[in-house]
């Protein structure tokens, strides 16, 4: 993870990402910070429920405690990075959440993409709406717009770095830009699995307290 402020200093984090749907088909992820050593040992647990909604808890070394993330922090800074707690899990949002409509058909870095407004069926999500740049022919999503609640926009995701991991299409680098304070922040995979056996242990707050699955 690469962090990009806005007079173009750098901040780099290591983590490690594990990832896994329960027996019922909900998503579930939990983020590891491995360095530097001001965040080493911060883990995060995301879980879908049967709202289409998710639930987040986080652990920060420094308080000792696991803590769960109240709705109404989700548009708040994920550990200081352009990313939201609502952004760590936009791309797996419930797509019967929104109310999506194909704009138009457009060309995104030479592929012909539609473009697809979703606006959301709640109020309590972060955004008014998002576009989305899909490509037609493989359905790759390359790009997303998030506006605020004003409509202005706020955000721009892109998605990059396609490639075949094991039989997959994957995406390798997520790249988050604020628009109005000119920040960003990368995320590039260098590692990717899939089909690793995860202990269930993973997905609990209480291998957020102790870091070891039970």
């Amino acid at each position: 993870m690469v962090i990009t402020a806005k007079n173009g200093t750098t901040t780099e984090r290591v983590l490690d990402q594990y990832s896994k749907n329960s027996t019922k088909g909900y998503a579930r992820s939990v983020i590891v910070f491995q360095s530097p050593s001001t965040v080493k040992g911060t883990r995060f647990l995301t879980m879908d429920n049967a709202s289409g909604k998710s639930d987040q808890w986080i652990f920060l070394p420094a308080l000792g405690r696991v803590r769960r993330i109240a709705s109404s922090e989700s548009g708040g800074s994920f550990m200081g990075t352009d990313f939201s707690y609502d952004d760590m899990s936009v791309l797996d949002r419930d797509v019967g959440l929104d109310t999506h409509t194909i704009l138009r058909e457009e060309t995104y870095n030479g592929a012909v993409c539609y473009v697809i407004q979703s606006i959301p069926k709640n109020a309590d999500f972060q955004y008014s709406k998002t576009l989305t740049w899909i490509d037609k022919a493989n359905y790759r999503s390359y790009k997303r717009e998030l506006y605020s609640k004003r409509g202005d926009l706020e955000k721009v995701m892109e998605i990059s770095g396609y490639k075949d991991v094991q039989g997959r299409d994957a995406s390798t680098e997520i790249r988050v830009s604020t628009v109005a304070a000119g920040t960003s922040t990368t995320i590039y995979m260098d590692i990717i699995k899939y089909d690793d056996p995860i202990p269930e242990g993973v997905f609990t707050t209480a291998y957020l307290e102790t870091g070891r699955a039970r």
